[in-house]
């Protein structure tokens, strides 16, 4: 499929002032020259690369289909390692359908999901980590996550990672000698270099491990559940957080049935808002399912935001929801106190940390700036933001660190019970393997089709 010339308009859909159509492979400078014709280069050999030219489509029958600037970007200086031409027309959706339409006639066929930054990784250009990163940048909702994601995209975690698979060929490299040359008696040397080796191994992957949190969030969003009783202002205060009517707010208890969600920026940081149904003993079916469904979005959260009605004392079933969560991370959300203060919040706060219960009243707006800063200070609870510029934010790399801290771990425990250096050879080679799927080293072609069908076809 390599040797095949593929095209995609490389814009949303809609209208707008610019539209892209993409051509990479061996016949891209072939097929821009059959349709395009500039106003002073005529020969696409004369084309200067990668500078724009102005001039018009035409189609087969000599008409002009649109004004464009076309650019050539011969191989190997462009995004995905070979011949790319685009052309950048009027962003309107017949005049791009139209050239899209020439481009495919002339020899190219559409691309596939991801199929442009594919060919990059499979052209050398960038690694697996730094492809991944393409779709973080895209689909970035903070300027940390945007940050974090261009630091991947230009090498900072896959520099991390060779790093460690440097170290560990060396540990190979160490038992290898000591096994071809026993006569010599290095076991014991080779042994000890092994540890020194695996321990600067183990803490470059820790310092990794301890991004994942921060980088987290700011890929995938602080997941934050709102709950409580029915009628207590759950609602309210998404509409509220969010500066906008999302949720349907009444007086009758039980009026949100489904699982609501919408991304909010507090500070900078992510936050994945979800507002779930009353959590009550009920009869009605429907409201059973809601509140079903409220439970699961509880048990998959980061942060739990329990509201309950201050005017009013607290009830059994605020202490059964207090009991559910006692586990979780909370800020209690003690609302309407403009009708003023009868719970109990002293009940409350021999579960939870009394610094973490905010008054408020969502009515008149007291108590939001509270509960933001809250809501923001557990997000960096237990951790510092991270000063790496190598941050880990994809579960795939976070489960491909862990396996492989973990075999260099047995490792060093072979060691200390006095194993033999060549059988150590094993785990160290499986920690060198995992290390390797993240950088594509020693991936398998069906984790690649995975990771590049996640992206869209322009990209």
């Amino acid at each position: 499929m390599l040797d095949d010339t593929i095209a995609a308009v490389g814009t949303a859909p809609g209208e707008a002032g610019i539209g892209i159509v993409r051509i990479s492979g061996r016949k891209s400078q072939e097929i821009l020259g059959q349709i395009f014709r500039g106003k002073k280069v005529k020969d696409m050999n004369e084309m200067p690369s990668r500078y724009m030219t102005y001039g018009f489509i035409y189609d087969d029958e000599g008409k002009k289909i649109d004004e464009v600037l076309a650019v050539i970007m011969r191989a190997p200086y462009s995004y995905t390692g070979e011949d790319v031409a685009e052309i950048h027309c009027h962003g309107g959706m017949i005049s791009i359908r139209k050239i899209m339409d020439l481009v495919l006639k002339k020899g190219a066929r559409m691309a596939e999901a991801g199929e442009f930054t594919k060919r990059g990784f499979l052209n050398g250009r960038i690694d697996l980590a730094q492809s991944e990163a393409v779709i973080d940048i895209i689909t970035a909702k903070t300027d940390e996550g945007l940050e974090n994601a261009m630091n991947q995209l230009q090498g900072e975690l896959s520099v991390k990672v060779k790093n460690v698979m440097d170290i560990l060929l060396s540990m190979l490299a160490h038992i290898e000698a000591a096994v071809d040359f026993p006569e010599h008696d290095i076991e014991e040397v080779t042994a000890e270099n092994l540890k020194i080796k695996g321990m600067e191994a183990m803490g470059i992957l820790k310092e990794l491990q301890d991004t994942y949190y921060e980088g987290k969030i700011h890929r995938e969003g602080l997941s934050t559940a709102i709950i409580g009783r029915p009628n207590v202002g759950k609602s309210s205060l998404l509409n509220l957080l969010l500066k906008e009517n999302r949720a349907i707010v009444t007086d009758i208890p039980g009026t949100t049935r489904d699982i609501i969600e919408e991304y909010l920026n507090i500070k900078g940081v992510l936050i994945k808002l979800i507002d779930t149904a009353g959590l009550r003993e009920t009869e009605d079916i429907v409201e059973k399912i809601g509140v079903e469904r409220t439970k699961e979005a509880l048990n998959k959260a980061d942060l739990v935001v329990y509201i309950v009605d201050a005017s009013k004392e607290l009830t059994s079933e605020d202490m059964a929801i207090a009991s559910l969560i006692k586990d979780k991370k909370v800020i209690i959300a003690a609302n309407k106190i403009d009708k003023g203060i009868e719970a109990n919040l002293e009940m409350l706060a021999e579960t939870f940390n009394k610094d973490n219960i905010i008054k408020m009243s969502v009515k008149d707006k007291i108590g939001i700036d509270l509960l933001e800063n809250a809501i923001y200070d557990i997000a960096y609870s237990g951790s510092i933001k991270s000063k790496s510029s190598a941050v880990v934010s994809n579960i795939r790399h976070k489960s491909l660190i862990d396996k492989a801290h973990e075999s260099i771990g047995k490792a060093l425990e072979a060691i200390d019970e006095g194993i033999p250096v060549d059988l150590i050879s094993v785990d160290i080679k499986d920690a060198w393997s995992f290390l390797g799927e993240i950088t594509g080293d020693t991936v398998e072609e069906d984790i690649i089709t995975e990771i590049f069908s996640r992206f869209c076809i322009g990209k």
